[in-house]
């Protein structure tokens, strides 16, 4: 299994490398936020560590596309979780937070989203379950693009501002990061609800 994937993520890697890293990147980005198992953060941090001046730019493009993704992904749960929905979970083990997160969002929706899009949770996972349990598709949408582009955006501005020296230290405390930056956002808005 890990060696598969290690293959897929040098695959994914090495289109940085070539002419077509653009709709590379946004096809990745699609895909992983329905169904691909290698995160985008991978291509966008190549290719923006190659040209940081344009780092804003691929996070705008990987933010777009992602949040597609993710309607896609809330597509397949709502309409076409028998068919394509139930393989995906089932290909990646998920069957378990599938079942948890289908409670989480009848009362939850928009925090777990934006919970999701932010951190390194598999985020399709939460884009079919969130079709499957039929959530309020506006607040999917929001929390998503909301969610998606603060954490993209915050990994570009990382890079464009720090440029190489940055890319090591992103990739050993992604995790750590995504976790600290959800708690201060979600402690922002709950900050925001009791003041006002």
């Amino acid at each position: 299994m890990f060696r598969w994937l290690k293959k897929l993520y040098d695959w994914v890697l090495h289109w940085a490398e070539t002419p077509y890293a653009i709709p590379a990147l946004m096809a990745l980005a699609f895909a992983e936020s329905s169904f691909f198992p290698i995160p985008v953060d991978v291509l966008l941090i190549a290719m923006a560590v190659s040209i940081p001046k344009r780092s804003f730019e691929y996070a705008s493009y990987v933010s777009l596309f992602s949040v597609v993704g993710g309607a896609a992904g809330y597509l397949i749960g709502n309409q076409f979780m028998g068919v394509v929905g139930w393989p995906i979970i089932n290909l990646y083990g998920y069957e378990e937070q599938f079942t948890t997160l289908s409670e989480s969002f009848r009362n939850y929706n928009f925090i777990a989203v934006l919970t999701a899009a932010l951190t390194p949770i598999p985020y399709k996972v939460f884009t079919i379950t969130a079709g499957a349990v039929s959530s309020d598709f506006i607040e999917f949408f929001v929390a998503s693009a909301m969610g998606r582009s603060a954490r993209f955006f915050a990994v570009a501005a990382l890079i464009y501002f720090f440029g190489e020296s940055i890319k090591s230290f992103i990739e050993l405390y992604f995790n750590i990061l995504t976790i600290v930056f959800t708690i201060l956002l979600i402690g922002g808005f709950f900050l925001i609800g009791r003041l006002f």
